[in-house]
C-alpha cells in the first residue's frame, strides 16, 4: 500500500541530457542525487531534495532519439502557496536564463508561471496551496 514512506521516481527519456539537468538544477534549484553512466547503454541523473519522498530521472539511452513532449499540457506541478517563496523560485528561473511561457490551459497563468524544459515538458510553479 501506498503511504508517506513510499518514495515516488518520475522518470522520462530525454535527447538533450546535459540542458534538461542544467534546467532543473539552476533554474528550479533542484539537487543532484546521483547519476550513471553506460549503465546497459544507458546514462542518467536523479534529482530532487534529499529530504522529499520524490526525485525526477532523466535517462539518455544511447542510439536511440526519443524527441519533443507530445503535448504542451504535459506538466510537474510544484505548489509553493508562500509568496516570498514562490517569488524566488520565479527569479531563481529567470536567472538561469528561463523565461515563462503562456500554459495552454489558463488556469495555471491565474496564480503561476509555467516554464518549458529543454524537450518541451512543462513546470508550473503555483503560488497557491494544493487541496483536495
Amino acid at each position: 500500500m501506498m503511504n508517506m514512506q513510499t518514495t515516488l521516481r518520475v522518470a522520462r527519456a530525454t535527447d538533450r541530457l546535459e540542458e534538461v539537468v542544467r534546467f532543473y538544477v539552476e533554474g528550479l534549484g533542484l539537487d543532484k542525487l546521483g547519476s550513471f553512466e553506460n549503465h546497459q547503454g544507458f546514462d542518467g541523473v536523479m534529482l530532487g531534495s534529499p529530504e522529499a519522498q520524490y526525485h525526477l530521472e532523466f535517462t539518455r539511452q544511447r542510439g536511440h532519439l526519443v524527441g519533443d513532449a507530445p503535448t504542451k499540457e504535459n506538466l510537474l506541478v510544484f505548489y509553493l502557496p508562500d509568496q516570498g517563496e514562490w517569488t524566488s523560485a520565479v527569479d531563481r528561473m529567470k536567472e538561469a536564463g528561463y523565461q515563462s511561457v503562456p500554459s495552454l490551459n489558463p488556469y495555471w497563468d491565474r496564480h503561476g508561471r509555467t516554464f518549458e524544459d529543454p524537450d518541451g515538458y512543462r513546470v508550473v510553479l503555483q503560488n497557491t496551496a494544493w487541496s483536495q
